[in-house]
């Protein structure tokens, strides 16, 4: 995977790049860390429009239509409680976030694929205790061999993560561009150290 992690996985990263809102939950948490629950200004200014959510902070750009003009939001909050997933889906993002998107062979970094533990061609299914994030590298030298095979080794046992863990680990990822009005609600809820 060349380039920036946190691009590959944004679906409009270009309507992001320019004023994005952090969305938050009726609890003021956002909905999501992994990745963070953002909104294109677009989206925003829509659901406000809409009185589905209020806004808890702006940037100082306006936008302008023929009859008003909006700052655009900051921080919007959601006027209805999301109850949070329980499931966390078998994606490859939250695969690569679950491995701290490090290869679980040789602990690279770059150019991460994913790579069956026990091989499909023996019998491997795919599911997240079947599945690691690998470099390129590493699963071309594993091919279908089994670990002991290829005399490679796992940094840690593959196992379906809770949505908590997931959460704690997407603290770690945080998107290229944190505006200063999101921070007092970004890590709120995190424990603080002595």
């Amino acid at each position: 995977m060349d380039g920036d992690f946190r691009t590959e996985f944004v679906r409009e990263p270009g309507a992001l790049k320019h004023y994005p809102a952090l969305v938050l939950n009726a609890d003021y948490r956002p909905l999501s860390y992994y990745p963070l629950s953002l909104w294109p200004w677009q989206e925003a200014i829509k659901a406000v429009w809409l009185d589905r959510v209020d806004i808890v902070a702006e940037y100082d750009t306006t936008v302008r239509s023929q009859r008003m003009e909006v700052r655009i939001p900051s921080v919007v909050v959601l006027k209805d409680f999301v109850k949070p997933q329980k499931r966390v889906a078998f994606t490859r993002f939250n695969l690569f976030l679950r491995d701290e998107f490090c290869c679980q062979y040789c602990g690279g970094r770059g150019d991460l694929t994913f790579d069956h533990v026990v091989p499909r061609a023996r019998g491997g299914i795919t599911s997240w205790e079947n599945v690691v994030a690998a470099c390129s590298r590493c699963n071309l030298r594993k091919g279908s061999k089994s670990l002991r095979q290829a005399n490679m080794h796992l940094q840690k046992p593959p196992k379906q993560p809770s949505a908590d863990e997931l959460q704690n680990v997407g603290r770690k990822f945080p998107p290229n561009h944190l505006h200063v009005s999101w921070m007092d609600y970004l890590y709120w809820d995190a424990e603080l150290q002595a």
